[in-house]
């Protein structure tokens, strides 16, 4: 007797927080992009609890869009490995893909919408662009910064917020998923035109 697998969610976009899984680096900066998938999940009833392709899914709709919120288990730095197997399974291409992550390069609190482009240091966006083999994706990057001149970067990323940053850290995690829905309904143009350039 032959049994079929039952048919994946359909989706339009994957929408990705990067981050890193375990408890002692939850509200950390590199974290943003998980709080900002927990956020969504929150605000429009999606539970995100199926642990698949070495990440955690949950499917619903934002902007009348059908959409899979995805938080990798990778780590940072191997986030590209997760999200290349979902691709893979659901037959998506990049053009599926919204990354949500931190910038270091951005002031506390701002975010910024891109259609494409580099990693610009963010290494789970680099590990993204070399496992998918290119820039063509979205992302939101959500400014954690400035790094202090004494400071590592790996100690900078790895930090959590002061008490005094915490406003503007919620502020540029709830501007993220409002660019989300945006992006989702009007375009990456859109999102670009309201959010970019607004601290």
């Amino acid at each position: 007797m032959f049994f079929r697998r039952r048919p994946p969610e359909e989706c339009t976009t994957i929408v990705v927080g990067l981050g890193n899984p375990e408890e002692r680096y939850k509200g950390t900066r590199h974290n943003v992009g998980f709080e900002t998938i927990d956020k969504l999940a929150f605000d429009h009833n999606i539970k995100v609890n199926r642990a698949k392709h070495r990440g955690v899914m949950g499917f619903g709709l934002i902007s009348e869009k059908k959409i899979a919120l995805l938080q990798p288990l990778t780590y940072m730095n191997r986030s590209g490995e997760c999200i290349k197997a979902v691709l893979n399974f659901y037959k998506l291409t990049p053009a599926n893909v919204l990354v949500i992550c931190d910038d270091v390069n951005l002031p506390l609190g701002s975010i910024r919408v891109r259609e494409r482009g580099s990693a610009g240091g963010q290494n789970g966006l680099k590990n993204i662009i070399e496992l998918l083999g290119t820039q063509d994706f979205a992302r939101i990057r959500i400014g954690v910064g400035p790094k202090p001149e004494q400071w590592a970067l790996y100690d900078f990323v790895l930090s959590r917020f002061k008490p005094e940053e915490h406003t503007a850290m919620i502020d540029g995690v709830t501007k993220a998923g409002d660019a989300v829905a945006v992006f989702l309904a009007d375009g990456a143009e859109r999102a670009m035109n309201r959010f970019n350039g607004k601290s």
